[in-house]
């Protein structure tokens, strides 16, 4: 069996309580070996490290302020997500997931950009790759990352479903790779033929669970043992057999996350 690693998975989140402990023998059974987990705010830290801690050298953490939770009092929430970094630098595989997401509402966009800035600066101070959440908002995404070209920023531009030329224009910077879940296998998506130029290479694999599970589980509660779906259908993409895909892309994970 093919090793995966899921470098996005909420299996901390309440949907799974009632059988996280089956949910994380599928996906061990299916041949994931690593999942990382973003928290989503400061409520959620806690029950993220708890999982983590419980299924220690299985799951990772990462910390960070979603976009969608900034607001007012953004500044003082990232000052205590902050104090968490600086007293554990070593627990976080990651920053994140962080970004912009304008779909909704734009309302805290400017507040969302501070914040951002600001999480990229954590980034960089403890050399962390970035989790980046887009949504509604490539131009501005990557009119911010052009100024951080120079720099070793590193990460994932987390569930990308963009265009080819986005995707394109995304690897313009060296050390980021695209994120690809369960959309990929949706009928009308897209994903394949944005992945026509993107070499193998500058690809991971992700859940997002609970959400966006793949076909034939769409509009289900999603888990990290449906990968297998994702990378089978990059396997069709790149026209490489499941077990390749699976290699390189854990290889991808291992290197940037820095997972022994």
């Amino acid at each position: 069996m093919y090793k995966i690693i899921d470098t996005h998975s909420h299996l901390f989140v309440e949907e799974f309580d009632a059988d996280r402990s089956e949910v994380m023998q599928r996906a061990r059974e299916a041949g994931v070996c690593r999942i990382l987990m973003p928290n989503i705010d400061l409520a959620s830290v806690d029950s993220m490290l708890q999982v983590c801690e419980e299924y220690k050298d299985y799951c990772y953490p990462m910390l960070g302020l979603h976009p969608t939770e900034v607001g007012t009092d953004y500044p003082i929430v990232l000052g205590k997500l902050k104090a968490l970094l600086d007293e554990h630098p070593r627990t976080f595989v990651a920053i994140g997931e962080v970004g912009l997401d304008l779909y909704w509402d734009k309302t805290y966009k400017d507040a969302q950009m501070a914040a951002l800035e600001e999480q990229i600066a954590w980034a960089l101070e403890y050399d962390l790759p970035l989790v980046i959440h887009s949504r509604e908002a490539f131009d501005e995404i990557y009119t911010l990352f052009c100024r951080y070209k120079d720099t070793p920023l590193r990460g994932v531009f987390h569930s990308f479903t963009g265009t080819a030329d986005e995707a394109q224009a995304l690897l313009e910077f060296p050390g980021f790779l695209l994120g690809i879940n369960g959309v990929s296998t949706f009928k009308k998506s897209t994903i394949p033929d944005a992945l026509a130029h993107v070499p193998l290479t500058r690809v991971v694999v992700e859940t997002d669970s609970p959400y966006l599970a793949p076909t034939p589980y769409r509009g289900k509660r999603n888990e990290s043992a449906y990968i297998v779906r994702v990378v089978e259908k990059l396997a069709e993409v790149y026209g490489l057999t499941a077990e390749s895909v699976a290699e390189q892309t854990f290889a991808n994970a291992a290197t940037l996350f820095r997972l022994a």
